[in-house]
C-alpha cells in the first residue's frame, strides 16, 4: 500500500519537473512557463503550510494548567459565595461560558479535524484538475 502524502509529493515533483523541462519557443511561452513554475512553487508552499496548520499549535501542558487554574478559581468562588439561586446560576453560566471558549479554542486549533472542520474537497478538486 502506498503512502498518500508521499505519493502526492512525488506527483507534485514530477509535475514541476515536466513544466521545467518544457522548451518554450516564444516569449509568451517562456512567460507562461515561468508563471506556471511560480504557481507550482506557491502551491508547494501552501501545501506545506496546510500540513503545519493541520497539526495544531496549542501547548497541552498550558491547556491543562489553564483548566486546573479555572477549576480552582470557580471552586474558590463557590466556597466563599452565598448559597442562593442567583449565585449558583451566575457561577454555572460563567463555567459554561469558559468551557465553551476553551472548546472553541481547541476546535479552531485543528481546522481539518474535530467537530467543526474546514472541507478539504476544494483543494482535492483543484489538485485533480492540475494533475490532468
Amino acid at each position: 500500500m502506498t503512502d498518500k502524502p508521499l505519493q502526492a509529493q512525488k506527483e507534485a515533483a514530477d509535475l514541476f519537473d515536466r513544466v521545467a523541462n518544457l522548451s518554450p519557443k516564444t516569449d509568451a511561452q517562456r512567460f507562461m512557463q515561468t508563471e506556471a513554475l511560480r504557481l507550482l512553487a506557491g502551491l508547494g508552499d501552501t501545501r506545506l503550510l496546510l500540513n503545519e496548520q493541520a497539526r495544531g499549535s496549542i501547548s497541552w501542558p498550558f491547556l491543562v494548567v489553564l483548566v486546573f487554574w479555572l477549576t480552582i478559581l470557580f471552586v474558590g468562588f463557590g466556597l466563599f459565595a452565598n448559597k442562593n439561586g442567583t449565585v449558583i446560576t451566575a457561577l454555572f453560566l460563567g463555567a459554561v461560558s469558559v468551557a465553551g471558549a476553551i472548546f472553541l479554542i481547541v476546535e479552531l486549533n485543528r481546522p481539518y479535524g474535530g467537530v467543526m472542520q474546514i472541507s478539504i474537497e476544494p483543494i482535492r478538486n483543484a489538485w485533480l484538475q492540475m494533475s490532468r
